[in-house]
């Protein structure tokens, strides 16, 4: 079951302008890639936060350096513990990524003080993390996930990738796929799905929406924008945190509509 919502950006030649934000993005993600190489030493424990912390994953082949100005806006205020968790580029199986998100989760919660935790994915990542809940019991400490264009239902998108195991995991048809399209009976893990008809890394770009009649999902249309802008754009930024910060109905006023222009 769920809701949808649209964040909509100035239309005016929207493909090309999408375009080049996406270039503009990526030209800043390359500067960035090597400040978040290595891991993140996991922060001791102190004074409780207010909400509860969050646990930011990266997709394939990145690493936590595409979430500094999500990381940054959601710290915001020293209300909510934010960390960033980067697995092995090297990955082959993605219910092996998730078998590792469930022992940092764990480890969060210890050093937080809280039973439950956040989670935003981006690409790949909003994807182990829902394996994680919906096939590993995930969902116990985990309140929300917020995926940025996550492949919930496959892509189809470069064929020619094939050839890597962890990518053949994504495509519709793997067994992976088939088990998060099983079902999931009292799953009590709340989704919040971001999407973009831009986004060439999802193919179709529905894919990216959360399906299934047994997840609690409210799915994001984000008009205007690409792949990598999904963890970069200030309009998804603050609908992310009024996503976490607040009850599903936040995202939007009563159109289900929020405005970026």
């Amino acid at each position: 079951m769920g809701l949808s919502y649209v964040i909509t950006v100035p239309r005016s030649g929207a493909a090309l302008r999408a375009a080049a934000l996406e270039a503009v993005v990526l030209a800043g993600h390359v500067v960035l890639y090597p400040s978040g190489v290595r891991q993140e030493r996991p922060r001791p424990g102190g004074e409780r936060g207010a909400r509860p912390p969050v646990l930011l994953l990266h997709g394939f082949n990145d690493n936590r350096s595409v979430f500094v100005l999500l990381r940054r806006a959601l710290g915001a205020g020293g209300l909510r513990r934010v960390e960033a968790y980067n697995y092995s580029p090297f990955s082959h199986d993605l219910r092996g990524i998730a078998e590792l998100l469930a022992v940092r989760v764990q480890e969060l919660c210890e050093r937080s003080g809280h039973g439950q935790v956040d989670i935003v994915g981006h690409s790949l990542g909003g994807l182990a993390a829902r394996y994680y809940v919906q096939r590993l019991g995930g969902d116990a400490r985990v309140h929300t996930i917020v995926t940025l264009g996550a492949p919930h239902s496959g892509t189809r998108v470069a064929p020619f990738m094939d050839a890597h195991p962890l990518v053949r995991q994504i495509r519709p048809d793997s067994e992976v796929m088939a088990e998060l399209r099983s079902p999931a009976p009292g799953c009590r893990t709340r989704f919040v799905a971001f999407w973009s008809e831009f986004d060439a890394i999802m193919s179709p770009p529905e894919t990216a929406q959360v399906a299934h009649p047994d997840l609690i999902a409210v799915n994001v249309q984000v008009t205007g924008i690409g792949h990598l802008a999904l963890a970069a754009h200030p309009a998804v930024i603050a609908a992310v945190r009024r996503a976490l910060d607040g009850p599903v109905g936040a995202l939007g006023g009563a159109s289900g509509a929020v405005s970026a222009a």
